[in-house]
């Protein structure tokens, strides 16, 4: 049996030992982590830390506090997937230690460590500490953002310094990914007060020294940016963040029900167990908190159900409070000595059963290639599947990893012992996804993006054009990695006279732009070679161009070069 004081040593080797090994050992995935690790890597080429781009133009889609950390994480380990990982793999152990910290404080370590371990072996949230998007971070400052409002208001100890915490780390979400962080922070304390009746003592101090804070925090970006260059970049930013609630953007729109599908079955095991605890409880919480944590989940769910763009990570805050509520009714059963209803038990079994059919079937779909070709309608995907992915055909036996530890686990629960059977059920879903990481994940990412990173890589350092054709990427950006210094006087007239003939700059187009210089590479009077990679669906797009030729093929893309005009 794991003693009490092991139980941090225990959550600090596990999280250390699953996020951080074999972090670069993928390219990074087009379009987020591609898209903000570009951003970092121009920070350094520019010296610019201050304002966000992508192929040295404005990107108001986000703040630069992310890109800050991956501009620190680039200067100790270079500019690789590595690096652009490596914030999120450390505040994956950070995050695993907060909610131990958090649990051991308001009850005991081994609601802290069951806390810790949950998080640590659910699905979604174990592999964003493995990813290199902006989310791991935004959440955890939202999240101490909410809890310090908790301990200012329902704490017995009123210290001010809980308020000023609570600001500063909502302050910290704001500049890391907008305003966002500061709308669900006062949704969720707007319905805890209509829950409470209005019966919550506000403290006028507290709020403005909450409001001092966060100003303080934001200003660090917003208010430079304003002052050194006015609040046009700003507004353009805010402009985007309304865009992304009222529309669809990017062909991101799914159904209603697509976020309550993404945690139930993203955030399984933690996700079955939650359930458990959606139920009155007679007992009180410390600080309330069991009440603050459903209304959180609640409130960042239905708000990104309602919100037009719907992506897979946008309802991601909520996995902190799913947690907290599953970590409490395992530790009820655990304390309690009870035992998990059957609704509990059927929905374990069927959604690890589904879990395991899926890394099982995955590698064996892929290794015959030509069984998984004739159920494929994407003719992209069936070029792509023609690709030597590397498959040996026993890869599948990593998938074989996690229904060893879901029988694991189930034995250590009929055999009483609670804890152990939620330990074995987390490390091993953190000892498959460590397996996918290293047998796996290289080989589907060769078949998804492999040849157009292969083709930018092998441009690197060369004074040439690189662009895509028929479909949006960063790739060519990070992989090739472009340099201002390169551009043809050519392509920054079109760049001046486009600019110039914006009413406003706040209506810059970076689409609009990139058409008028890839229709000057396709059919202008270019000073240097020029490469272009499409999908194999875009083909007939440049064969139409008699100077243009394909000079490879691999997979679903196509690579073409236009040789430049004597």
């Amino acid at each position: 049996m794991i003693q009490a004081k092991h139980y941090p040593w225990l959550l600090l080797l596990l999280s250390i030992g699953f996020f951080f090994p074999f972090l670069g050992n993928v390219h990074l995935f087009d379009w987020d982590e591609i898209n903000f690790a570009e951003s970092a890597r121009e920070m350094i080429v520019t010296g610019d830390y201050y304002r966000v781009r992508i192929n040295y133009e404005p990107f108001w889609e986000k703040p630069p506090f992310f890109f800050w950390l991956q501009v620190l994480s680039m200067k100790l380990f270079g500019i690789n997937e590595f690096a652009a990982r490596f914030p999120n793999a450390l505040f994956g152990v950070i995050t695993v230690f907060t909610l131990y910290t958090i649990g051991k404080k308001h009850y005991n370590t081994r609601f802290g460590f069951i806390w810790g371990l949950l998080y640590l072996g659910s699905f979604l949230p174990h592999l964003y500490f493995k990813s290199g998007i902006i989310d791991p971070v935004f959440n955890l400052f939202i999240f101490l953002g909410i809890y310090f409002l908790a301990s200012c208001i329902n704490s017995s100890n009123k210290n001010r310094i809980k308020a000023i915490l609570s600001g500063c780390f909502i302050g910290l979400a704001i500049i890391t990914k907008g305003p966002v962080g500061l709308l669900l922070l006062i949704l969720t304390f707007v319905v805890y007060l209509i829950i409470k009746k209005f019966k919550v003592k506000i403290n006028l101090v507290d709020v403005l020294l909450f409001t001092i804070s966060s100003l303080l925090v934001t200003s660090i970006w917003f208010g430079y940016e304003v002052i050194q260059n006015g609040p046009w970049f700003i507004i353009e930013f805010i402009k985007y963040q309304i865009e992304l609630f009222s529309e669809p953007v990017a062909g991101h729109e799914q159904p209603f029900y697509y976020h309550f599908i993404v945690v139930l079955l993203g955030c399984f095991p933690m996700s079955i167990f939650a359930l458990g605890a959606f139920r009155k409880y007679k007992q009180d919480f410390p600080l309330d908190l069991m009440k603050w944590m459903k209304v959180l989940f609640w409130v960042v769910l239905i708000l990104f159900s309602i919100v037009k763009t719907k992506i897979v990570h946008y309802s991601s805050m909520t996995y902190l409070p799913l947690s907290f509520i599953a970590a409490f009714f395992i530790y009820q059963v655990i304390e309690n000595k009870q035992s998990f209803s059957k609704w509990i038990k059927a929905g374990f079994i069927f959604l690890g059963g589904v879990f395991t059919i899926l890394l099982v079937l995955a590698p064996i779909l892929f290794y015959n290639k030509n069984f998984l070709a004739s159920f494929i309608k994407d003719e992209f995907a069936k070029d792509s599947l023609t690709i030597n992915m590397g498959w040996t055909g026993w890869e599948f036996l990593v998938g074989l990893l996690y229904p060893l530890g879901i029988v694991l686990s189930i034995w250590l629960y009929k055999k009483q012992r609670r804890l152990a059977s939620i330990t074995i059920l987390s490390c091993f879903a953190g000892i498959t996804l460590f397996g996918y990481a290293i047998f796996v994940v290289p080989k589907i990412e060769r078949f998804s993006q492999g040849p157009a990173i292969d083709f930018f890589e092998s441009l690197q350092g060369k004074n040439v054009y690189i662009t895509t054709i028929g479909h949006k990427s960063y790739a060519h950006y990070f992989y090739a990695q472009m340099m201002p210094s390169k551009e043809s006087d050519e392509i920054s007239t079109i760049k001046r006279n486009y600019k110039n003939s914006l009413s406003d700059p706040k209506d810059f187009n970076a689409n609009e732009l990139k058409n008028k210089t890839n229709n000057w590479l396709l059919d202008g009077a270019i000073d240097k070679n020029a490469y272009f990679v499409t999908k194999s669906t875009h083909a007939l797009d440049l064969n139409k161009y008699k100077d243009i030729k394909m000079i490879e093929r691999k997979g679903g893309f196509i690579l073409y070069k236009r040789t430049q005009l004597k």
